[in-house]
């Protein structure tokens, strides 16, 4: 027998569990299916484990500085085991807090793996989940009027740099290092590996990053990209950018050595270990997408704007979807699909009003459009910009690198885009999302009274510059 259900999420990451809560507070009778542990890629093996360990690694790296601000530290040590005891306590905190929310909104949790099958005796369209259940036992057959589909991600390689997770390594298998490592190449200078190239080099590793484009986080704004690459190199981490890595090239032997073309020329580069970081890969893999016309481009499935597939009945969202691959864009696509299925047709995302962050040190965050983008949609641009060195909070916190940077419209006024590098940034960045949400202008920026002191009053004044009028430069 089948087990009836409104809806059937298979994939228990950030964007399934909300989606799931999200259904119980409509009323609608929902089971969640995921293999693994409930919270996903994000909580286990991406987001917040990383976060824990680039918060460890900024610890260290104040306390060696302790002299600066009248503590001396002159003995400080690290203790690596005792940094992964703390990313355990701290995933498995959230881990129990997930699971107590499933509980508390009466969601039926399938611990196996979720596929759905073509029409059957239970249903004549494509959407009965069957569930290979993870203890051994007999799989269980769900019935579900609606499906979303929440399979996430995984880390990508290059064709011959085979993941082993000892020489070559992905995120995932970095998050099991049980030593910092003593050097390290980091392929790929996007969002992951400069989070990994900042926390290992802070941790004391020999940091080196080979980029393809002509800069490190080459989707950013120009100018954050340009400083990103300074401030790195400033703390000792090696950048080479316009490099193309030759993966036949590899050497597994006491180490890593491979060879990159660099300028016209082959350059060799060696470390004990390599961090492969180019980009993440949809799970659509033994989902049952082949007894569906559930179509595929690119490797994403192809939604609508509320996230249904061609098969109208079934959605899907986050990662496995492409687009922007983050957890708050997940939940919050899991919320509207979950609302388009009950009927409430919300109003679908302006993905230009979510806000992207890089937790590195330093951190940078932005949201609406770069410089580049806007010129290109055919704006006329006005600019401001405003140095953290300004700032009273930032002398206070002894962090004065970086700037938020605010791109607005010549003729309408309307802010287009905010960009910041800085200290404490992704914090901060939710003003500049709020004013995109509401149309907002740099002058009603400006108005806005911000605390003194606070890291905050740079953005004040780079709203100010905007129209020549920053107080403090």
């Amino acid at each position: 027998m089948a087990t009836e259900y409104d809806l059937v999420i298979i994939g228990g990451g950030t964007g399934g569990y909300v989606a799931a809560i999200r259904a119980s507070q409509l009323g609608l009778k929902t089971a969640l299916v995921e293999k693994g542990k409930l919270g996903g890629t994000c909580l286990h093996a991406g987001c917040i484990p990383s976060k824990v360990l680039l918060r460890s690694a900024e610890v260290y790296k104040i306390a060696k500085q302790g002299e600066e601000f009248g503590v001396i530290t002159s003995d400080v040590a690290l203790d690596f085991s005792k940094v992964q005891m703390r990313v355990n306590r701290v995933v498995n905190q959230l881990h129990r807090g997930v699971q107590h929310l499933m509980k508390q909104g009466k969601i039926d949790v399938y611990e196996g793996y979720g596929r759905i099958l073509g029409p059957s005796i239970f249903s004549p369209m494509p959407g009965t989940v069957s569930v290979e259940m993870s203890d051994g036992g007999e799989n269980e057959m769900l019935l579900p009027k609606n499906v979303i589909i929440a399979t996430g991600s995984r880390p990508r390689s290059l064709p011959g740099l085979e993941l082993d997770g000892v020489y070559v390594m992905s995120s995932d298998h970095a998050l099991q290092l049980q030593k910092v490592p003593k050097s390290i190449l980091i392929v790929g200078g996007g969002v992951i590996g400069i989070e990994w190239a900042s926390m290992l080099a802070d941790f004391g590793a020999e940091v080196t990053v080979l980029e393809y484009a002509d800069r490190v986080l080459p989707s950013e704004d120009a100018d954050i990209a340009k400083e990103m690459g300074r401030l790195l190199q400033k703390k000792g981490i090696r950048i080479v950018t316009n490099a193309k890595v030759l993966p036949e090239t590899l050497v597994k032997e006491n180490g890593v050595t491979i060879q990159a073309e660099h300028q016209g020329k082959r350059v060799e580069f060696a470390a004990e270990t390599m961090l492969v970081s180019v980009g993440r890969q949809a799970n659509i893999e033994g989902i049952g997408l082949e007894n569906t016309d559930i179509v595929l481009e690119n490797g994403y499935i192809q939604t609508n704007e509320y996230y249904q597939t061609k098969e109208s009945h079934i959605y899907a969202i986050g990662d496995v979807i492409g687009g922007l691959q983050l957890a708050h864009v997940a939940s919050h696509e899991g919320i509207l699909a979950v609302e388009h299925i009950a009927g409430q047709m919300p109003q679908p995302i302006d993905y230009s009003h979510v806000s992207r962050c890089v937790y590195s040190n330093p951190e940078a965050a932005s949201v609406g459009y770069t410089e580049q983008e806007a010129k290109e949609r055919g704006y006329e641009l006005k600019v401001g910009k405003f140095p953290f060195r300004a700032i009273g909070k930032a002398l206070v916190h002894g962090d004065t690198d970086g700037f938020v940077k605010i791109i607005a419209d010549e003729r309408t006024n309307d802010i287009l885009g905010v960009h910041m590098i800085g200290p404490h940034v992704t914090d901060m960045i939710s003003e500049a999302a709020l004013a995109r949400v509401l149309d907002a202008t740099p002058w009603e920026i400006g108005k806005t009274i911000h605390p003194h002191p606070s890291l905050s009053e740079a953005i004040g004044e780079a709203a100010l510059a905007v129209d020549g009028k920053a107080l403090h430069s």
